[in-house]
């Protein structure tokens, strides 16, 4: 499929804005799916999620990148999370046509929902100081969590982000800023996990992929960049805010059947 060069600015205008998105809290594929299957029309809809996913796993990793460097993760962590995460990311996304999503957005909407009332709720949540760093049970739980988000992102997929900042502010008693740039590794292998079963079965447009990622590298730094000097608090906000696009847009698609 050939694109007008219009079309091309389009999208990479897009892939930057997604890729902020994404490394600040996670969410960028409601923009720029809806955005490349609005451009490209005849393009088959697994083909824009692939190429999209191939776009979006550059970003999230050239951001974890940068939050390790100037925040810092526990290697530890990461060892347990990533296999996990990439395994599963790539059973859900075998699994995915299979599963009818329309029954899975009420469950997600339902789940933002209340993840936002208990961070509006909770203003000490996300500091980092109400226990101490966790082991054993609360690790083995959190992987448990890693292993069924890692499966919805490849499944589905909106919130993947923001459900593992959740989990590890919540589960291993972190600050905001620590989840997040735990969040982006562990969003990483989740990408790798699903663009592996895309590329097998042939779906991934490299040229929009490549060009795509490009784009959403930029946007990824300047994200990661955001999130640094904003820290917990700008976190917060954005996740707040996330809660309720995410929200209103699946709800909106759910009415609509789509």
């Amino acid at each position: 499929m050939d694109l007008a060069l219009p079309a091309w600015l389009i999208l990479i205008a897009g892939a930057g804005v997604a890729g902020w998105i994404d490394a600040v809290i996670g969410g960028g594929g409601l923009i720029l799916i809806p955005l490349i299957l609005a451009v490209a029309p005849g393009l088959a809809p697994v083909t824009a999620l692939a190429s999209n996913k191939l776009a979006a796993v550059s970003g999230t990793a050239s951001a974890a990148f940068s939050l390790c460097r100037k925040v810092g993760v526990d290697l530890s962590l990461v060892i347990r999370f990533v296999p996990v995460a990439a395994v599963c990311s790539a059973g859900g996304a075998l699994a995915a046509s299979a599963i009818d999503k329309s029954l899975m957005r009420p469950i997600v909407i339902v789940l933002m929902v209340a993840a936002g009332v208990f961070v509006a709720l909770r203003p000490s949540f996300g500091t980092g100081i109400a226990r101490e760093a966790p082991k054993g049970v609360r690790r083995l739980i959190a992987v448990g969590a890693v292993a069924l988000i890692a499966g919805y992102d490849g499944i589905f997929g909106p919130g993947t982000g923001m459900f593992l900042i959740m989990v590890f502010t919540s589960v291993l008693s972190q600050n905001f800023l620590t989840s997040a740039a735990l969040a982006k590794v562990v969003n990483t292998a989740t990408n790798v996990g699903a663009l592996v079963v895309f590329g097998v079965g042939g779906h991934i447009w490299w040229t929009l992929g490549l060009v795509l990622a490009v784009a959403n590298i930029a946007g990824a730094q300047i994200g990661a960049r955001t999130v640094v000097r904003g820290g917990t608090g700008f976190i917060r906000a954005a996740l707040l805010c996330m809660v309720i696009v995410m929200s209103s847009y699946l709800t909106y698609t759910q009415i609509l059947g789509g």
